[in-house]
């Protein structure tokens, strides 16, 4: 069986909604550097990277990161 990784939904994903200045709480929080984001808005995710640890579903203050 797959070990499940995160995914990140667009359609809730809003980063200026989150802190002021548009940068992801989740990026900050994630250890293994998937979620990497370089200016304001949407962070990249590297789904190749994904350890399955779920640190960033929890950082995510608007739930748009689940675990799949």
């Amino acid at each position: 069986m797959a070990k499940p990784i995160a995914v990140v939904d667009p359609h809730i994903c809003a980063p200026y909604a989150c802190s002021p200045d548009g940068k992801c709480p989740a990026v900050r929080e994630c250890k293994h550097r998937v979620l990497k984001q370089e200016e304001p808005g949407e962070p990249p995710f590297q789904f190749g990277l994904c350890q399955g640890c779920a640190i960033c579903v929890a950082a995510c203050p608007r739930k748009a990161i689940k675990m799949m």
